[in-house]
């Protein structure tokens, strides 16, 4: 097959730099269906070839419950890490510079373990392809990449089958079991005779069956690995990985912030509120140096400012209650407090935990008096996000949060004190982005402005 470039120019903010993003598309090699076989009336097998090698980019995440789709995944990851180290070598090539040069030119960074066959597949194109010698080869592989991990539930972490490996990608296999055995040399030369670090530590894991363990991988074949806050980080070297900060030393673990970029979820998201604050500050340059924020604290005492502030905030809730309406047929109140979570439906984002909570806070309203029930804080729990098709768990997830809404939401005695709401499609359209003020002022009387 071949896999088709297709590029994407992102443009800075205020500046002269743009960035391409290069994606890829699996197409057939010829290009062509086989006419031979469609004149002779074997109309399906005329295009399978076709077919099968646009699968690879079609659907980005199978159904990996099925073996088929286990191994459609795995095809999936070394597509675009051929595709893109082919791309990125060719590049490297024409400057005409020493191999030893490459992780000076190239840095090539791990976002989660699904990219990981990237370090094999470097490794196996500067030994097979270009005939370095394998420890120069891999002094060059570590020294290019870098590993984000983003998950401390070690069952979170991706593991293939040797089998499937065997099957798919044999001469990757060969160099994952030679990357191994060099490590495991090197553990027991530091640790010698501690034979329980060697089984916690190998890329292999010896199950049933054997499994190739990416997250090990990903921290062998690179110089730096890192969480995405503080808090993961230091997790990470104390719990899943405190083997390997052992054997590496801690200064292979750093932290990297993951952080939001203020363009988009401020100054497009939110106008109004993006409006204000240029207001106080002066310019639009906060949105490249958040630190001139600071100069909002000059106007904490301003009476009109923080009314502003209040009501912007206020027509942001009345315009998603509105859009709540719209796709759920659920009232809610805009001056409850609304409990937002949206992402990515997963039994380690713990959305179980939240709508445990709900129904725990349901259950202490429904115990209260009509008097007691009068000082509690009128709360919307909202839900969004996306599953995998094949996610039995998630799908449970979201049905339990359904259940859960379509009890509370109509209950008279609770009324408007909790609301649980599901959002199947929780973007919402430029057009609801503005809302008049007129929707807001009937609101504005009970919100008050803190």
């Amino acid at each position: 097959m071949r896999a088709v470039a297709y590029d994407v120019p992102i443009p800075g903010y205020a500046t002269s730099t743009t960035n391409n993003l290069r994606l890829w598309s699996s197409k057939a090699a010829s290009g062509e269906f086989d006419f031979q076989k469609f004149n002779n009336g074997e109309y399906e097998s005329s295009v399978a070839d076709q077919q099968r090698a646009e699968t690879i980019s079609a659907v980005l995440y199978p159904n990996d419950n099925l073996e088929r789709g286990k191994e459609l995944r795995l095809k999936q990851q070394y597509f675009w890490v051929a595709a893109s180290l082919y791309d990125i070598v060719r590049r490297f090539k024409k400057s005409k510079r020493a191999w030893s040069e490459f992780p000076e030119q190239v840095a090539i960074q791990l976002n989660d373990t699904h990219p990981t066959l990237a370090i094999v597949e470097l490794q196996r194109i500067l030994v097979d392809l270009e005939g370095l010698e394998w420890e120069e080869a891999w002094r060059i592989v570590v020294a290019t990449f870098g590993y984000t991990n983003h998950t401390v539930l070690p069952e979170a972490l991706e593991k293939w089958s040797v089998g499937l490996f065997q099957h798919l990608l044999p001469r990757h296999l060969q160099i994952i079991y030679d990357i191994n055995l060099f490590f495991l040399q090197s553990v027991e030369r530091k640790f010698p005779n501690d034979r329980d670090l060697l089984r916690r530590v190998s890329i292999i894991e010896e199950s049933q069956p054997k499994m190739v363990r990416m997250a090990y991988l990903a921290i062998v074949g690179s110089h730096k690995v890192n969480g995405v806050a503080e808090l993961h980080s230091d997790l990470i070297k104390t719990t899943i990985f405190k083997d390997f900060v052992n054997i590496f030393g801690v200064d292979k673990f750093t932290n990297v912030t993951n952080g939001i970029t203020p363009r988009r979820w401020l100054y497009q998201a939110n106008p109004r509120l993006s409006a204000l604050i240029e207001s106080k500050v002066g310019s639009k340059e906060f949105l490249k140096d958040l630190t001139l924020l600071n100069k909002i604290e000059l106007s904490l005492k301003d009476k009109a400012f923080r009314k502003e502030w209040a009501d912007i905030k206020l027509g942001n809730k009345v315009r998603l209650a509105k859009h709540i309406k719209k796709s759920t047929g659920v009232d809610v109140d805009p001056t409850a407090l609304f409990d937002v979570q949206v992402k990515r439906i997963h039994e380690y984002k713990r959305q179980q935990l939240n709508i445990f909570g709900v129904i725990h806070r349901y259950l202490t309203l429904k115990a209260q008096s009509p008097e007691e029930r009068k000082k509690a804080q009128p709360r919307v729990s909202i839900f969004g996000g996306k599953a995998a098709p094949g996610y039995w768990m998630a799908k449970q997830i979201i049905h339990l949060i359904n259940q859960v809404g379509a009890v509370v939401n109509n209950d008279k005695d609770i009324g408007d004190l909790l609301k649980v709401v599901f959002l199947e499609d929780y973007n919402v359209s430029k057009a609801e982005i503005i809302t008049p003020a007129s929707d807001i002022s009937e609101h504005i009387s009970t919100a008050g402005t803190e």
